[in-house]
Parts: structure tokens; C-alpha cells; sequence
């Protein structure tokens, strides 16, 4: 079996893998002055840019995990959201509220995909 890391540093690697999967870790935006729209237009764009590195691709995942600093953005992440998963494709997913590791963070989002 032949593991694989992506972007590895003391803490954690951005992506492994392994056995055609791909774990990514929690993606957060870079620019935390947007609003949770905003931030999560820039999450998926590294989730995209990750999944690629990795050889897979959004219309491959199978699950996904959405942190929210607040329920009450739900409606407004999931329309970025929609608007950029695949028809047809969608994982299986959980939405929660939690703590961030900062407090601008808006949303993180944690993805596995199947890749070849």
C-alpha cells in the first residue's frame, strides 16, 4: 500500500492518498475580510486546486464535513455550495456550528473523494 502526502508539514498534510481515496484536512479561506460567501467561494477554489494535485475532482466526492461560526450563515454557504458542486454528484455531508481556530475564520470545510 503506497501513501502518499500532499503539502506536509509538522502538524498535518493538506491531502493524503491512499487506496484510490483522498482525505483532505479542513480548508479555510486566506482572505478572512470576506463575508461566509466569500470565504466559501475560496475554500472550494483550494479544495478544487487540492483534489487536483491529487488526481480527483468534485464530481468524485463522497462526503464532506461544513463547520460554521454561525447556523445563521447556513443559507448563504450552501448557496456558493450549490452553486459549485456537481449535479448529481453530491457527497454525503454534515453541517455543523463550532468554534474556530480563529475567530475571522466564517466556515471550514473537509472533504474525501475517491481519485485514481
Amino acid at each position: 500500500m503506497t501513501i502518499r502526502r500532499l503539502h506536509s508539514g509538522p502538524r498535518m498534510s493538506q491531502a493524503v492518498v491512499c487506496n484510490g481515496l483522498v482525505f483532505l484536512a479542513g480548508q479555510v479561506a486566506e482572505d478572512t475580510g470576506q463575508d461566509v460567501g466569500g470565504q466559501t467561494r475560496q475554500v472550494l477554489a483550494a479544495i478544487d486546486r487540492l483534489l487536483a494535485e491529487a488526481g480527483s475532482d468534485k464530481s468524485r466526492l463522497l462526503a464532506a464535513q461544513i463547520f460554521l461560526a454561525d447556523m445563521g450563515d447556513f443559507a448563504a454557504m450552501n448557496k456558493v455550495w450549490e452553486a459549485w458542486v456537481a449535479a448529481g454528484q453530491t457527497p454525503a455531508r454534515a453541517t455543523v456550528q463550532a468554534a474556530m481556530a480563529a475567530p475571522a475564520y466564517r466556515v471550514e470545510i473537509v472533504v474525501t473523494a475517491a481519485c485514481d
